[in-house]
């Protein structure tokens, strides 16, 4: 049913929970499991500094962290790396490797009625070309 199965990751706490929920979906399903961590544009906060998740050394470390979790637990995943927006890249994505279910946490943000527009995770479900589960 879940043939390939996208994950996109951050390092958030939401990302963390979701994992069990992908490691139980992937091996309920025998699916071809895909980290992805999308390289936003350089982002820069109020005080000058970087963030973290703009460095490619930082998403590099990450997908290989999270990859080695799964590893553990006899999941094989492929990882990918792109640069971009993350909600348009993370349907891209979906789209050119013919994924079949999007799974990811979300933070909660934008779901007032003051951004829910830009919550990446409602531009994830208004665009994706698949189903998306948002585990909370």
């Amino acid at each position: 049913m879940f043939k390939t199965v996208l994950f996109p990751i951050n390092k958030s706490q939401e990302t963390l929970a979701a994992t069990e929920v992908v490691m139980d979906i992937v091996k309920t399903y025998g699916s071809h499991l895909m980290l992805l961590s999308v390289l936003e544009n350089e982002v820069t906060e109020e005080d000058g500094s970087r963030d973290p998740m703009t460095s490619h050394e930082q998403i590099a470390e990450l997908l290989n962290k999270v990859q080695s979790g799964f590893s553990k637990n006899g999941i094989e995943a492929q990882i990918l790396e792109r640069q971009g927006n993350p909600a348009f890249t993370i349907c891209d994505v979906a789209d050119e490797m013919d994924v079949k279910l999007i799974i990811m946490g979300s933070r909660g943000v934008g779901l007032t009625e003051e951004g829910p527009k830009d919550s990446i995770t409602n531009q994830v479900i208004n665009l994706s070309p698949c189903p998306v589960l948002i585990i909370p």
